[in-house]
């Protein structure tokens, strides 16, 4: 599967382990932070963050700013869900435990729902639950995206 899948593709109930993770670096982390104007110092301040958050479960640490962790998980799995598609929208997103610099990030998927698209022929709307965890197995984040697929010989007009 080169380009990702067409709908015809994608099966409901189907469940997909990605294998590839992401380390998510303290560079990674701060930069995103800066980029996207994020004026949390938890995200790039260390003496911040131990001075104020020296217990756990962030014992001093900077934690990676969640919407980059969002954004990486997504990108993880658009190989095997939307290369060829449109991210509609991301719902229920629920940051369920920290995420540290150093980290490494995989994602598993659940097809929850597939139809054809009411507004536009040739193209199908795959819902899509995300669970997020980190090395040791927890559970960080959870999501659930909405794509629209192209068919196999569908074109956009």
């Amino acid at each position: 599967m080169e380009d990702g899948p067409y709908y015809e593709d994608i099966e409901l109930g189907s469940e997909i382990r990605i294998g590839q993770g992401r380390t998510i670096t303290e560079a990674d982390n701060i930069w995103f932070t800066l980029l996207t104007n994020n004026t949390n110092q938890i995200h790039f301040n260390r003496d911040y963050t131990q001075r104020y958050y020296p217990g756990p479960p962030f014992n001093g640490r900077l934690v990676v700013n969640g919407l980059l962790t969002l954004s990486i998980a997504i990108g993880l799995t658009t190989r095997y869900t939307s290369d060829r598609g449109i991210m509609l929208g991301i719902n229920n997103v629920k940051f369920l435990s920290p995420v540290f610099p150093g980290d490494t990030i995989y994602v598993d998927m659940e097809i929850t729902d597939k139809r054809e698209s009411r507004s536009r022929p040739g193209y199908g709307i795959v819902s899509i639950h995300h669970i997020v965890r980190k090395q040791d197995g927890s559970v960080v984040m959870e999501f659930d995206r909405v794509i629209m697929v192209p068919k196999k010989g569908a074109r956009w007009e």
